[in-house]
């Protein structure tokens, strides 16, 4: 698989990694044993970068990935956050019980206990979850920077920060990798973010590629979620939004079975022709999956293809905001895309 270096850091891994969350939390029912067989399995296809957090499955992912990557920790790359808070005693799925924090005190404090649950003395990425409204961010850099000296970070990132903080960020210390949302159904960041990516010479962490999973036109009907499966909060998966944006992934499905590809391979090629800056981290629990999602790196699409594809899916093409407003991890923007 094509190697990406993370910025200006020196940090190279796979050009598609492995979004680890859904193996602890939040997607429906987990199951470690099968878990470990597909991280095993991605490592063996070429997969080096797998993204966990300190929240998911408070702190049991970490704990997963550590397993994993025990015997291979010098050829494998582990991203991890912090800034989130949660209620140890809270229900499962609840993600922001207690809101952001990005007080330097707790960032040394989090790092120091996802080393221990990674079982490893470094995290080669080391993200700003949710930023601290509370806190510059310059402050958070600084606190950040030093964790880089001390060797228990060998780069750092951001996630879901407006193009406004990222330069702020960036002029502190280089900024390896922004993590944001990004598919052919959330286009928006293509608007200020990505560009400013480009311009700092960032690279671009796309999660959620496969639209939390709608893009693969696997779910049919939101009876097809767990009944504790968070995807049940987005408005874009709830009533009159669910039945237009099945109409849209019709488009991709009908797309890809005439090529003879998934819906979710044509959408993560995709995001992969963006630009080579692009690093996509599509999440599964399954080889199965996996292996399909591996494959669409290599997959070469047209300009008459892409041009199509972005004809299908405009920005703005899909119905309802991705998070509720409500929602205490929004992101920044008020469309939060």
């Amino acid at each position: 698989m094509r190697k990406i270096r993370l910025g200006a850091s020196g940090v190279e891994c796979s050009v598609m990694g492995l979004g680890c969350m859904g193996m602890s939390e939040f997607y429906g029912a987990h199951d470690d044993t099968e878990s470990l067989k597909t991280l095993e399995r991605a490592f063996e296809l070429g997969v080096t970068h797998y993204d966990t957090s300190n929240v998911y499955g408070k702190g049991a992912n970490e704990r997963l990935v550590g397993r994993f990557a025990k015997d291979k920790r010098d050829r494998v790359v582990i991203a991890s956050k912090f800034g989130v808070v949660r209620d140890p005693d809270g229900p499962e799925g609840s993600t922001y019980d207690r809101g952001i924090d990005n007080a330097p005190d707790y960032m040394r404090q989090c790092c120091d206990e996802s080393l221990k649950r990674l079982g490893t003395d470094h995290i080669d990425l080391y993200y700003v979850h949710r930023v601290d409204p509370k806190q510059p961010i310059e402050v958070t850099m600084g606190a950040l920077a030093d964790l880089v000296k001390q060797g228990k970070i060998r780069a750092i990132g951001l996630s879901e920060v407006s193009a406004q903080q990222l330069r702020q960020a960036h002029a502190v210390h280089p900024v390896a990798a922004l993590q944001s949302e990004y598919s052919l159904w959330s286009r928006e960041l293509e608007n200020d973010v990505i560009p400013t990516c480009r311009e700092l010479g960032i690279t671009f962490v796309a999660y959620s590629p496969l639209g939390r999973g709608f893009l693969t036109g696997a779910i049919q009907k939101p009876e097809n979620l767990a009944p504790d499966d968070i995807r049940h909060t987005s408005p874009r998966f709830q009533g009159e939004n669910f039945v237009r944006n099945q109409a849209l992934v019709q488009r991709i499905t009908d797309f890809a079975d005439a090529r003879g590809y998934t819906a979710s391979q044509i959408a993560l090629a995709w995001v992969l022709h963006q630009g080579k800056d692009m690093l996509p981290i599509p999440g599964t629990k399954r080889i199965k999956y996996l292996e399909q999602n591996v494959a669409a790196e290599q997959i070469n699409l047209s300009p008459a293809e892409l041009a199509a594809l972005n004809d299908m899916f405009p920005l703005g093409a899909a119905a309802g905001l991705r998070y509720d407003p409500n929602y205490k991890g929004t992101p920044p923007k008020a469309e939060a895309s």
